[in-house]
């Protein structure tokens, strides 16, 4: 369900199978292709796609000194349908408080006649931590990297 006050979403459809978005979200090589927007690049320091597992990335803007990026913890892995991570909890199953806010994504797979019906819900603690992921670009940042991850993915048919 989804709270206007607090939540954050990303619609597309993607015209590629369920089967190949799943392996750019949990294939290391395909996800560093598409997950910051470009021309920054990613680095996937951990991506370990089962409840519990690590989500770690950095950041680069010249393509070789890298920053901090995504210290985060997968809570549900639902094969080819379904991804919960959190901010909220890194790595190391440690209680993190990251800046600029805390935040959950939910990243669902659906059947679509086009390919792919591709949904994300990124939920908030706060109004406003919501209200400061929206000023900062959310739109822009999470729209981009969903045409990055179409592109790539659509590219592989």
């Amino acid at each position: 369900m989804i709270d206007p006050e607090l939540d954050l979403t990303v619609e597309r459809v993607i015209r590629a199978p369920r089967a190949t978005v799943w392996k750019a979200w949990t294939d290391p090589a395909k996800f560093a292709q598409w997950w910051v927007p470009a021309p920054a690049v990613c680095r996937v320091d951990r991506l370990e796609v089962r409840p519990g597992g690590a989500m770690v990335t950095q950041l680069s803007e010249d393509g070789t000194q890298f920053v901090p990026h995504l210290d985060a913890s997968f809570l549900v892995v639902e094969e080819i349908e379904r991804l919960v991570f959190t901010n909220a909890i890194d790595s190391s199953w440690r209680p993190a408080s990251p800046e600029p806010f805390l935040m959950t994504a939910e990243v669902m797979l659906a059947e679509h006649p086009e390919g792919t019906d591709y949904r994300i819900i990124v939920r908030h603690g706060t109004s406003a931590a919501r209200a400061r992921h929206e000023e900062l670009g959310f739109a822009d940042g999470w729209g981009t990297v969903t045409k990055q991850l179409a592109a790539v993915v659509e590219g592989m048919r």
